[in-house]
């Protein structure tokens, strides 16, 4: 006893003074900060030497980074989905990236997340914290799907895909207009969104910085339109080619807006008690310029360069630094996280997907967070085991019927090279039965892709290899 009083003295003693002015019971702040189409080693981090990203790159140095972290999409709308609230968002319907084409006993109106869906912003209101959504939202555009009516206290941001970064010269349509909470910002007044955006956050913490807040900053660099800073394009001028140019840019502008987050959170005495966590929405898209490494496929596929991105996690107190964790985690752990670190309780009463991660990464030696993780969006679906990956493509091509199934060792063949279907006839059969049972507790798609499925099945050929075949399959 007498030791274990000395050595808590020894710690309250040797306490960093601005973590110690925080009591243990309070409630941190949390930030998820996401980033639209960056490629998964266009991080420092990550193995990218070309485009510097420190600010980024520290929230790994001072926390954990992922090695093996997924989405539940490959595109933006039903990633972002499944981030919200936790849950696979093919159990609500969210299947596809919002479009016109409503399923049979749908209406246009119900193109988004299901209202009765609780989003993070739900749950963190439910246990006393401010909530703000700022940049994309892209859950729906009817006054039920808007942030304010999902569990944001204040929204700051637009409801479609994408926008310009700069200015529109005319109006634009209610998908494209920047919202600061119910007003819309005049285009007279929009300078860059990267930096709006982040302005939007700064001055939130400033303003809130004696009560907990969550923050969900999404910001849509580094999707098209490849719109960049002139000073910034002019900064990497040693890039022959301009569309690389413009998007190292514009990863400049998203990482300089980062370091600008965490410097008002040092500035306002809040960076030991706040949980940051970061993560890309989708793989690296076809056209943008970015790059998967040696992950095969971008955006849009059941390929790794697809599903797994850049995500990172620092909490200093509670979160060891400059550590690397290799398990399988998937964006579907981010409410649950954030929830636990807050010692809050679920406020919805349906099953969540996603795991809370603070106990795997303070015990290294527990097992995974996830058993398997699966991807379906209509006639390809996906499943990872361990190391095991399965795609399994099924409809008709030039009047052939199509059932494709691919199988992966990743352990051996991270760029999915070698098709070991035929070779483990075994390991296909289990990984199908489990697909079809996590198929089971999905519901139909509320609305269909504006692709198609042929898209689908082409992409996910073997011989469908790099950037320029997969365009043609969007």
């Amino acid at each position: 006893m007498k030791k274990l009083i000395i050595a808590v003295l020894l710690t309250a003693h040797f306490a960093d003074p601005l973590f110690a002015q925080h009591k243990v019971s309070d409630k941190p702040n949390v930030i998820v900060i996401v980033s639209d189409d960056a490629g998964y080693i266009d991080f420092g981090c990550y193995g990218g030497k070309q485009i510097p990203t420190p600010n980024i790159d520290a929230i790994a140095k001072e926390g954990v980074r992922f090695t093996d972290a997924y989405v539940s999409a490959s595109v933006c709308a039903p990633s972002r989905a499944g981030l919200l609230t936790g849950r696979y968002q093919q159990r609500f319907g969210f299947e596809h990236n919002t479009s016109h084409l409503v399923a049979p006993g749908y209406k246009l109106t119900d193109v988004g997340m299901d209202p009765s869906e609780q989003t993070i912003g739900n749950e963190m209101q439910a246990n006393g914290y401010k909530t703000i959504a700022i940049g994309k939202w892209h859950q729906g555009e009817e006054k039920k799907h808007f942030p304010l009516n999902r569990g944001f206290d204040e929204f700051y941001g637009f409801v479609g895909g994408h926008r310009d970064f700069f200015a529109y010269k005319n109006k634009p349509s209610n998908e494209f207009a920047l919202y600061n909470n119910n007003e819309i910002v005049p285009e007279s007044k929009v300078t860059y969104l990267t930096d709006m955006l982040t302005d939007k956050a700064t001055d939130f913490i400033r303003e809130n910085n004696k009560k907990p807040f969550f923050m969900y900053l999404s910001y849509n660099a580094v999707h098209t339109p490849m719109n960049a800073k002139k000073d910034l394009m002019d900064r990497y001028a040693n890039i022959s080619d301009t569309g690389r140019r413009a998007y190292a840019a514009m990863m400049t502008s998203l990482d300089d807006g980062v370091g600008k987050v965490m410097a008002a959170l040092k500035e306002n005495q809040l960076d030991k008690n706040t949980l940051v966590i970061f993560i890309n929405d989708n793989g690296g898209a076809t056209t943008n310029s970015s790059d998967n490494g040696p992950l095969r496929g971008m955006k849009g596929s059941k390929w790794e360069g697809g599903i797994r991105v850049a995500m990172m996690m620092k909490w200093p107190g509670h979160i060891a630094g400059n550590k690397t964790y290799s398990l399988l985690v998937s964006a579907l752990d981010i409410l649950p996280t954030a929830i636990a670190a807050g010692n809050g309780r679920q406020k919805g009463t349906r099953q969540l997907d996603g795991v809370n991660l603070l106990p795997y990464l303070s015990s290294p030696g527990r097992n995974a967070p996830h058993e398997a993780l699966y991807w379906r969006r209509g006639v390809a679906a996906a499943m990872r085991q361990n190391n095991w990956k399965l795609i399994h493509v099924k409809g008709r091509l030039e009047n052939k019927a199509v059932n494709n199934v691919l199988l992966f060792d990743l352990s051996k063949d991270i760029s999915e090279t070698k098709n070991l279907a035929l070779k483990y006839p075994g390991q296909v059969n289990m990984m199908l039965s489990k697909l079809a049972e996590w198929e089971k507790g999905l519901d139909k798609p509320h609305w269909e892709s504006s692709y198609g499925g042929k898209n689908q099945i082409m992409k996910h050929r073997m011989e469908t290899i790099g950037r320029e075949m997969e365009r043609m399959y969007p």
